[in-house]
């Protein structure tokens, strides 16, 4: 029996709060007791059509107020769901079909649900004679109580965030659902009390599990908006928090920065931030000056300082692995950048990294040396996972993958270490780190020194690693700028200029080269995090 739709039944048959969605334009609320009604017509709809336990639905869908009745009621199906990456403005469009087709070969999916505003792809699917329904017709099905789904059935097969040509879905089981959903019920202190603002896409594991789930299991109110009213207009979202007393709100690191500038244009008092106790940061590598920047700015609309919450995530746990305590201020770790390189924390001031608070319940996290051998506190190596959160292996094209090693341990591809209370601290990608000179440089250290360039756009920055043989006698790393002056020659190279300048005197290292782009030229993840393995195609 599964703990998650338990929990998620009870909500629906006491709930008076609900889902808000339509926000700013065209407003509309269902409590979740409603929102049930229609999952359980959408099971109806599943169930009539042959689907059967355990198998695959994927969705296309972009409105909240599709996505979530939907989902429940392809649990209530028994079925397993899968978001499907979405199409942008700047998709070839041939290119996301082919990857799509390859997507649901990959998952065997047995139905395709497409919603608002992708149905200009029916034509495609029906060109392959893929099966799929809209998600209005499934909400007009007969309606049906559910079908008891299993704690080890597959409840989320969540796509990974790299390039969909070489797909693979992380296998998230009903079990590891509510442990990590339980862990954060319980850290954040979620019930009915609690108001969730969220614009994050719900085919990222943040937004769906998160934003979406957690709600929808704990009786939080959700005020669901999609992410294109966010990016048109991204004031929307605090305002939002204003007009709700928002009291939870989480995103990746470029989307604090984005609001701190927006906030900074607003009147004092225009708005009230004093109801929010989570501010949550995520998703992508932390800047504490891009928080710091936040809060003093926030702090004129009365938020408080303790809400901003560092946290540390993946697909394969689910989404948490960690967060700072709740009571807390933001905690930075001051290291020695030099003996850093080296791979030992020891304390010092010229590097500061926030502190991701100690791991779940639910997940044991340890670091280790490339042999395998466990390290110490303060020694730098690879963070590896193991508990109920975390997910036993892939779907990948040529079928289940592992992601456990024999003692049930996951290595989730990350450089950092332990603190001595046990809080986990993240150095880097361990792909991503640049060698140079018996150095581990990390990325994020060069692309905060560049970012410090006039001219250059905030959080659209990437140091790329070039290996020896790339055009080069041996290994370095290149800089990919975004600048509203690309285009202009002198400006191009007057900023290249001070990049080089400004990492050559704060990381002590020279970059190959430094080109300069327009806005928009950066690849990112459906999240808003940079992609620098396709950066580095930009060169």
């Amino acid at each position: 029996m599964s703990r998650f739709v338990d929990e998620v039944l009870a909500t629906a048959r006491s709930a008076t709060t609900g889902m808000v969605t339509g926000e700013p334009a065209a407003k509309a609320r269902s409590t979740w007791p409603e929102l049930h009604q229609v999952a359980r017509r959408v099971a109806g709809a599943l169930i009539e059509g042959g689907l059967q336990p355990g198998q695959a639905v994927a969705v296309l869908a972009g409105l909240p107020a599709e996505i979530a009745p939907v989902a429940q009621g392809i649990w209530l199906a028994g079925g397993s769901m899968t978001m499907l990456h979405q199409p942008t403005p700047r998709t070839d469009l041939q290119v996301w079909r082919e990857d799509t087709l390859r997507v649901l070969t990959m998952i065997d999916a047995r139905l395709v649900v497409v919603g608002a505003p992708f149905e200009q792809v029916i034509p495609v699917l029906t060109a392959y004679a893929i099966k799929h329904v809209t998600a209005s017709e499934l909400t007009a099905g007969p309606a049906h109580p559910g079908v008891e789904a299993v704690e080890d059935g597959v409840a989320l097969l969540q796509l990974t965030s790299g390039s969909t040509a070489e797909p693979k879905a992380v296998r998230i089981t009903h079990r590891n659902l509510y442990a990590n959903l339980a862990n954060s019920r319980d850290h954040l202190g979620c019930d009915e009390s609690g108001v969730m603002v969220s614009w994050l896409p719900m085919f990222h594991d943040m937004g769906m599990v998160g934003c979406l789930l957690l709600p929808m299991m704990t009786g939080m109110e959700l005020v669901s908006l999609r992410p294109a009213d966010f990016l048109s207009r991204p004031l929307v979202w605090a305002e939002l928090i204003s007009r709700y007393h928002g009291t939870i709100t989480t995103a990746p690191n470029f989307a604090w920065a984005v609001l701190n500038r927006q906030l900074a244009r607003v009147e004092d008092g225009a708005l009230d931030l004093s109801s929010l106790r989570v501010a949550g940061n995520g998703a992508e590598p932390i800047d504490p000056a891009t928080m710091r920047a936040f809060v003093a700015t926030a702090s004129r609309f009365g938020l408080h300082p303790e809400a901003v919450n560092c946290c540390y995530g993946a697909a394969e746990s689910t989404l948490v692995i960690s967060m700072s305590e709740m009571a807390d201020p933001m905690l930075l770790d001051r290291v020695d950048a030099a003996e850093l390189e080296r791979g030992q924390a020891v304390p010092g001031d010229s590097r500061e990294i926030p502190q991701l608070g100690r791991p779940f319940p639910s997940i044991e996290v340890r670091v280790v040396d490339d042999d395998g051998k466990p390290l110490g506190e303060r020694q730098v190596g690879r963070i590896q996972l193991r508990g109920e959160s975390v997910t036993d292996g892939y779907v990948t094209p040529d079928g289940y993958e592992s992601a456990r090693d024999a003692d049930g341990w996951l290595d989730i591809g990350d450089e950092g270490y332990l603190v001595e209370d046990g809080q986990i601290v993240v150095c880097g990608r361990r792909k991503d780190v640049i060698i140079m000179g018996g150095r581990n440089i990390y990325p994020t250290d060069i692309e905060r020194a560049a970012a410090g360039v006039e001219g250059v756009r905030e959080g659209n920055v990437v140091a790329v690693r070039l290996l020896a043989g790339d055009g080069q006698a041996r290994e370095s790393f290149a800089v990919i700028a975004e600048s509203k002056l690309a285009g202009d020659d002198a400006a191009e190279k007057a900023i290249a200029k001070q990049v080089t300048a400004r990492v050559v005197a704060e990381i002590d290292v020279r970059p190959a080269q430094v080109r300069v782009l327009p806005p928009g030229s950066l690849p990112k993840t459906p999240s808003g995090k940079l992609r620098r393995a396709a950066a580095r195609d930009l060169l």
